[in-house]
């Protein structure tokens, strides 16, 4: 299979580095977020711990008001302006998440005042300055609901909790989280674990509230959170936004390619529910007639998954496109979704989940079945809520299938 090449004017219209282009102007609520976390920054640095938490659903641009937040950060730090209290200041920004970090060091390398080396992984960071007993300024957290709330020796994180860590290497710490995409019992966030990190310290939390991603009515966006919430809703019509149910996988894919072919970033995702082992070698999903691999590990490669013109050849999960902008998703809804016609709602089983990584570390977890579920479920939010211009939707079961399409 040949890849499709996208126009040139779609890569550079979809490149992520483009949507985080300083020159971008944030809405008013995404400005006065700004100024509140460059005033608490400016207020809070001769303390010992203070935590400002960042907190906005999916789509709401967290990634891109907290790029804008930490370039102002490193311009104020980088100036010679001795009036200036963040003047000299050693600040970071921190992401667990390989596709995000590449799209940050990218940014960097277009932007004067940002350095590939002011970005780095939580563990990479925590480890270097234990070793050299250094202490950071002011450090800014990305998708802080991947952040590890356990010890995960296999990936050198030898202590407990992330932010805990954190919190001790920097004077002024600002997280964004949103509990809806926690991902894995290793990072499993709660409110009452973040209240925790709250006590002895100067805290303030602010919010994002407005959708910028869905180009979509209220309707379809109600739509998709009961769907991600396991409840069917009636099908939405929207003249703005392209929402489909497929019965042919196959079919589904030939009109997510048509769509990539005329405006680029178009790509296929699904729910973790097929095989796949980082082996080197090739896994594929298969629906009827439909047979495509799941997507490459590909550490070495400079542009992010969502970005590289060859992965419309391939199905993304979770951990490639969470944080990422499409224009169209294809979504395969796998066999760990299926119907409940006694409760009209999606039936979750845990056991048909591939992703045994996600289940790993059940110790300290309450309800660890409902977890689980709550688990897939919130996979599930990230997968619907990245099409900004559409959606395809195809269920592995043919119950779920027909309910989705006669909603």
């Amino acid at each position: 299979m040949l890849p499709q090449t996208e126009k040139l004017s779609s890569a550079q219209t979809n490149a992520a580095v483009t949507k985080f282009s300083l020159s971008r102007h944030l809405s008013a609520e995404q400005e006065d977020l700004l100024n509140n976390v460059l005033s608490f920054c400016s207020a809070h640095l001769s303390d010992q711990s203070a935590l400002l938490i960042i907190e906005g659903a999916a789509g709401t641009g967290k990634s891109v008001v907290l790029n804008a937040i930490f370039n102002a950060i490193q311009t104020r730090a980088r100036s010679k302006n001795p009036d200036d209290p963040m003047t000299g200041t050693r600040n970071m920004l921190l992401v667990n998440h390989p596709e995000m970090l590449k799209l940050y060091r990218n940014v960097a390398a277009e932007t004067p005042t940002l350095r590939k080396a002011d970005f780095d992984r939580p563990t990479t960071f925590i480890n270097r300055l234990h070793k050299t007993d250094q202490q950071a300024d002011i450090v800014l957290v990305d998708e802080a609901h991947l952040l590890l709330t356990r010890a995960d020796r296999y990936n050198h994180f030898q202590q407990q909790n992330h932010l805990e860590e954190i919190l001790a290497l920097a004077r002024v710490v600002v997280v964004v989280f949103d509990p809806l995409q926690v991902l894995k019992f290793k990072s499993h966030w709660s409110a009452d674990l973040l209240d925790r990190f709250k006590t002895g310290r100067a805290t303030k939390t602010l919010h994002l509230t407005t959708q910028f991603r869905v180009e979509a009515g209220p309707e379809v966006r109600h739509w998709l959170d009961q769907l991600a919430a396991g409840h069917v809703g009636k099908h939405p019509q929207d003249p703005d936004f392209d929402l489909r149910v497929y019965d042919d996988c196959a079919q589904l894919y030939d009109d997510l390619k048509e769509r990539n072919n005329e405006v680029g970033l178009c790509r296929l995702l699904s729910t973790y529910d097929y095989p796949y082992r980082l082996d080197g070698e090739d896994h594929f999903i298969e629906e009827g007639r439909f047979h495509l691999r799941w997507d490459r590990s590909k550490p070495d490669e400079k542009l992010p998954w969502a970005e590289r013109p060859d992965t419309i050849d391939e199905v993304g999960s979770v951990y490639t496109i969470q944080g990422f902008d499409l224009n169209y998703a294809g979504v395969i809804l796998g066999p760990s979704l299926s119907y409940d016609a006694q409760t009209d709602s999606i039936r979750v089983d845990p056991a048909r989940y591939e992703d045994s990584a996600a289940f790993q570390g059940q110790s300290g977890i309450v309800a660890p079945q409902m977890a689980k579920e709550r688990i897939i479920l919130n996979a599930l939010n990230v997968l619907l809520t990245r099409g900004m211009k559409g959606l395809y939707l195809y269920a592995h079961d043919p119950a779920l299938r027909e309910r989705l399409r006669n909603s």
